[in-house]
């Protein structure tokens, strides 16, 4: 076998060249597909409300819930924890806690 010149190389490389150019001038052009179009009316999953109420809940300082009391009786609930403050070594503190009210009296309230 015998080995190719350069030029010969050369002049295949050119050739080549020649070829791509006249190919990317050509007319022929590729159509484009066009995106599927999305549905305009997607539906979300409505999440059901819950109702819930804040009530203050007094702690010890290891998390256990020691008392409960309705929102509107903030002071009931920092008296009882002072009062088990003193009455114990530990420290006691109020907190909010919500909590979900019960279906039943949803339901009962719709009527």
């Amino acid at each position: 076998m015998a080995r190719k010149s350069r030029l010969d190389l050369r002049k295949e490389a050119e050739a080549a060249e020649a070829i791509d150019a006249a190919e990317a001038k050509s007319p022929a052009k590729k159509k484009k597909k066009k995106a599927a179009k999305r549905k305009a009316t997607k539906r979300t999953k409505v999440k059901a409300v819950v109702r819930k109420r804040l009530l203050w809940g007094v702690f010890s300082s290891s998390l256990k819930e020691e008392a409960r009391f309705p929102y509107d009786q903030r002071k009931a609930a920092d008296e009882k924890a002072a009062q088990l403050g003193t009455k114990n070594k530990r420290t006691y503190f109020v907190q909010p806690i919500k909590e979900a009210l019960p279906e039943a009296a949803k339901a009962d309230g719709e009527d």
